[in-house]
């Protein structure tokens, strides 16, 4: 098993925050337009707001899907520096990155416990990671450390 540092409970909330800011964006960005396309107000209107809440979950199963199985990372993650991984270390594959989307609700059908277990394990996984067979990790710093230091050559003395 990889010796990577799991990502902690509080990276992992860093990077929900703003995923789901980004889902809100993505929300509003849809009333914005229903109600242009259609000339209501979107915000009054009842009956736009399952399809809003519909194509905003759809946004962000495939958001979510798609970017853990192709980079390991959402935007929340890569701006907290954390990505998702299968338990051995390896890339998450498009149906386990599936399965951890729809186990997300599991996790959250335990009254947020689910989640909270990340914070309480000591391999730092939630729900949602055990059923998936994930774990999220700290990635790799992208900041250049300081140049290796090369040892010195040996000096031959001179004899003259």
């Amino acid at each position: 098993m990889n010796a990577a540092r799991p990502a902690g409970f509080w990276i992992r909330v860093g990077a929900l925050v703003i995923d789901v800011a980004l889902f809100v964006l993505v929300q509003s960005s849809l009333k914005f337009v229903a109600a242009r396309v259609w000339g209501v107000d979107a915000d009054d209107s009842s009956a736009f707001d399952p399809t809003i809440v519909a194509f905003t979950v759809a946004f962000a199963g495939l958001y979510v899907t798609l970017l853990h199985a192709t980079t390991g990372q959402t935007i929340g993650k890569l701006l907290v520096g954390a990505r998702v991984v299968l338990a051995d270390g390896e890339r998450v594959p498009l149906g386990a990155s599936l399965l951890r989307f729809f186990a997300y609700f599991v996790s959250l059908a335990t009254l947020g416990f689910g989640y909270l277990m990340a914070g309480l394990r000591h391999d730092k996984r939630a729900l949602h990671d055990l059923i998936a067979g994930t774990r999220v990790e700290r990635s790799a710093s992208r900041a250049p450390g300081p140049a290796p230091v090369e040892p010195p050559e040996a000096v031959t003395p001179l004899v003259g």
